[in-house]
């Protein structure tokens, strides 16, 4: 029992000191892991946005502005997990037989002073009569 509790004494201490130097590096992990969660659901957002405009874009003689209309209702709806979306809006281009619309923003940052950009495109056919 006296030997045990003697060599027992020289590491008194021992894991609150591996504790504490090893606590930090656990903390930026774990920050970092969910700072790359919040960017995966704010690039997810972004492009479900710019699909949703799409698809409003891309219909038979729709307005001009039907898709940007779509993603601003869509963004508005989806919560913060994509700021700054509005700076600048949501883009759709047509031409005669494709949409392209981009979202554009950051994510939610965890970290203070990062800014993490998200920028998401989504394209499709223009629904149109051809001669077949």
């Amino acid at each position: 029992m006296v030997r045990r509790s003697a060599a027992g004494g020289a590491d008194r201490g021992a894991s609150p000191v591996e504790l504490a130097v090893v606590m930090p590096l656990i903390l930026v992990l774990l920050f970092a892991s969910v700072q790359v969660a919040v960017w995966f659901v704010a690039r997810s957002t972004a492009l479900n946005a710019a699909q949703s405009a799409v698809n409003a874009q891309r219909v038979h003689q729709a307005p001009a502005d039907a898709g940007t209309e779509r993603a601003i209702r869509f963004l508005r709806a989806s919560g913060d997990w994509l700021v700054g979306w509005d700076r600048p809006a949501p883009t759709c281009q047509t031409t005669a037989t494709e949409v392209t619309c981009t979202v554009r923003g950051r994510s939610l940052s965890v970290i203070p002073l990062v800014s993490f950009p998200v920028r998401q495109t989504a394209h499709g056919t223009v629904e149109r009569w051809t001669t077949s």
